[in-house]
Parts: C-alpha cells; sequence; structure tokens
C-alpha cells in the first residue's frame, strides 16, 4: 500500500480509503447491510494496509433527515482492535443544524454510534451555500475549536457541493486540515474541481477525493471506442485501473475514497492502490484520457453520480437509475444497445419509479449538490425510454 502525508497534520494516510455509503445489501433497502460480509471487506482492507475509514450519519438510511446505519456498523467492524489501526472520519448532517447546541448534539451521539471516545477527521458535510452561512451564523467555528480542544474530534475538515468561489471562501475561513471534494477526469472543472484542489493543497489541506469513478460510471459501461484505446496504450490496466490511477497521478491528492458494494471491489482496488504513486502515468496514457474524456464529453448526458442525495421522492421515483438508464441509452450508438436500455428501463423499473410518476414537486432539485434540473431532465427521459 502506498502512503501519503495528510496535508500539514503530518499523518500519512493510505492513498485508498474506504468509503462506507454504499456497502454490501442483505434486502432491498439501504437499511438492510450485509453486516458480515461488509465487516469482512472492510477488515480485509484494513488488513492490507488501508487506513482511512469514511462515514457520516445518513449513509445507509431512509433519507438525510434520519440517522443511518452505516455508522453503527462501522462501529461493529472496528472492534477487535481495528479502531487502533485507522483514522475514522464522519461528518456533521449540516443540513439538520438548526442551532449550535445541535452541533455538540449530533456529535455526541456520533461518537456513541461509532462507539469511540474521538473522531479523527470531522468534517461538515456537504456544504453549499445555504448550509455554509447558515452555520457560520450559528457559531460553527466555535464548535469546531471547542471540540478540538477537548479531545472529540482531531482534525477539522468540510466536503463541499458548490462553485468554486465558494470553495475558495470557506477554505480561506477557517484553519482547515482538510477538505473532502468530488473530483475525477471527468470532473476536472466541476465544482471545486483541479483549480480548488490546488487552492486547498496550497494552504496546506489534506485533499480526500470522492466519487473516483463518478458513481461507478467510469468502471462499467465504458463506450467501445473509449475501451478500444486504453487497451491499445495499457492493457494490463481495467477502466477502475486508469480512473484511479489518474487521480493518484496527483501529489496534491492525499486519499482516493471508494465506495465497495463486494469483495471483488475490495480486492481490485486494492490491486490498483498498487500503482498509487504520483506521477505514475505516462505521458501517452494521459493522451488517451485526454481522448477518453473527448468521447465521454460527447454522450453523457445527465450529470448524476447517483449520490442518492435526491432521494426519497415523496411520489416513489427512483431518481438515480433514471439517468442511469438514460445516460446508458446515449452512452452507445448501435440500436441494439439502445434497445437493450429501454428493454432494462421498463423491466427494471416499477411504475411509480419511472419518471412520468414525477409530480414536479421540486424537492429533489433543492437537495441536489450537482444542480442538477430534474424536473426537466425527467421528461426527457420519459420521452425516450418511456414514451420512444
Amino acid at each position: 500500500m502506498e502512503y501519503r502525508k495528510f496535508g500539514k497534520t503530518g499523518i500519512e494516510l493510505s492513498v485508498l480509503g474506504f468509503g462506507c455509503m454504499r456497502l454490501p445489501l442483505s434486502g432491498e433497502t439501504p437499511e438492510d447491510i450485509d453486516e458480515n460480509l461488509a465487516i469482512e471487506m472492510i477488515r480485509r482492507a484494513i488488513d492490507s494496509g488501508v487506513n482511512y475509514v469514511d462515514t457520516a450519519w445518513p449513509y445507509h438510511g431512509r433519507g438525510f433527515a434520519f440517522p443511518g446505519k452505516s455508522e453503527l456498523l462501522v462501529a461493529k467492524a472496528l472492534e477487535g482492535g481495528y479502531r487502533e489501526k485507522v483514522h475514522l472520519a464522519t461528518k456533521l448532517p449540516s443540513w439538520l443544524v438548526k442551532t449550535r447546541a445541535d452541533m455538540d448534539n449530533f456529535l455526541n451521539a456520533q461518537l456513541d454510534r461509532l462507539g469511540t471516545d474521538h473522531i479523527d477527521m470531522y468534517l461538515l458535510h456537504t456544504l453549499d451555500r445555504k448550509k455554509w452561512e447558515n452555520l457560520k451564523e450559528l457559531g460553527v467555528v466555535d464548535f469546531l475549536d471547542k471540540a478540538i480542544a477537548d479531545g472529540r474530534i482531531k482534525y477539522a475538515g468540510f466536503s463541499f457541493h458548490d462553485e468554486l468561489a465558494l470553495f475558495k471562501e470557506i477554505v480561506d475561513h477557517y484553519d482547515w486540515s482538510f477538505c473532502q471534494i468530488q473530483y475525477n477526469y471527468l470532473d476536472q472543472n466541476y465544482q471545486a474541481g483541479k483549480e480548488g484542489l490546488k487552492y486547498a493543497a496550497a494552504k496546506g489541506m489534506g485533499v480526500v477525493v470522492m466519487e473516483p469513478l463518478r458513481g461507478g460510471n467510469l468502471a462499467a459501461d465504458i463506450p467501445a471506442q473509449a475501451l478500444e484505446l486504453m487497451n491499445r496504450e495499457s492493457p494490463d490496466l481495467s477502466p477502475v485501473d486508469w480512473a484511479l490511477k489518474w487521480i493518484w497521478n496527483d501529489p496534491d491528492v492525499s486519499t482516493v475514497l471508494s465506495g465497495m458494494s463486494l469483495m471483488s471491489h475490495v480486492e481490485q482496488n486494492l490491486l490498483s492502490a498498487e500503482q498509487g504513486r504520483a506521477g505514475a502515468m505516462t505521458p501517452a496514457e494521459l493522451s488517451v484520457i485526454d481522448r477518453v474524456i473527448d468521447i465521454y464529453s460527447s454522450r453523457v448526458t445527465v450529470s448524476c453520480t447517483a449520490c442518492g442525495y435526491c432521494m426519497p421522492c415523496p411520489f416513489g421515483v427512483d431518481i438515480p437509475r433514471n439517468f442511469r438508464l438514460y445516460n446508458d441509452y446515449h452512452l452507445f450508438d448501435d440500436e441494439k444497445n439502445r434497445n437493450t436500455a429501454i428493454g432494462r428501463y421498463r423491466f427494471a423499473l416499477a411504475q411509480s419509479e419511472m419518471a412520468s410518476s414525477c409530480t414536479e414537486c421540486g424537492k429533489c432539485e433543492s437537495l441536489c449538490p450537482q444542480g442538477i434540473s430534474i424536473i426537466n431532465e425527467l421528461k426527457n427521459v420519459r420521452k425516450i425510454l418511456e414514451d420512444g
């Protein structure tokens, strides 16, 4: 396992971190975590050198208004000496904070849920303009200072879903230790992007990368032309290898979070991490990535990462799956694959989950960190995959 310094903290993190948002399931709902398999996967990663484990208040729950099961599962996985082997990260549910006291109440509850007396890396979760202004007004700086001073947290950071200008403003507002941003070869100029990454690193902050595979889009359903380019240049690298290696090529990236749902994902990512060195990509490989970006840019229609922040829809629409199948339709040229996408849509989704069940209430659009015009895009989905 490769390790890198975590900004000005002096800590060395594994280049691969374990994200606990998409753990394996034994049932139909996100709460139905397959505990035995999830624990086995997390411990397999730790035994192989992964020392950063990331979770959050709502992960594997009924929605972002409720506490999920991920923190509780992580607590079980870290029993038996595993807690001492990792830097544990979780996040303040910023959208639920109404008072200064709420900040302490959530943190104290998370300490109990995680079965620990301190959290190593504590983030303000999914910051955008509205959440940031509210937290500032309620005294979040005082909260962080006191939580660090009394030992409940070691290092303060934030995860981000908004525009670059706000990212820089937040970075400059407090003596942060780290940040977490969405970053992959298709999102170099999205939200914080590469410029934000460099800005934070120049301030001595560690940078944690989320969505390295863009919600799995860069791991599967690769356009044939792109796959041919990759295989021709480096046949031993899978699409996952290419995506992760590209991120690790940047020396300012501290660690990359991967949400792993199968043991095979763990094994594959551990193998990929063996190539997690800065500057490891050849000029020819970088050129291939540039050409792959051009291919994707012409095909991806809706920039949904399946983060689930828009869910649950009050009327049952499965928004991420609608967009995933809609993008699948546009990723391929031939009629056979497009018909397959239509067939998968009509087979996989119940009527209530389809785009036609959208009532245009707008709740999802207020929650989407990608700023997607969900109502209009669902109309497009309906036109192509239902009515076409």
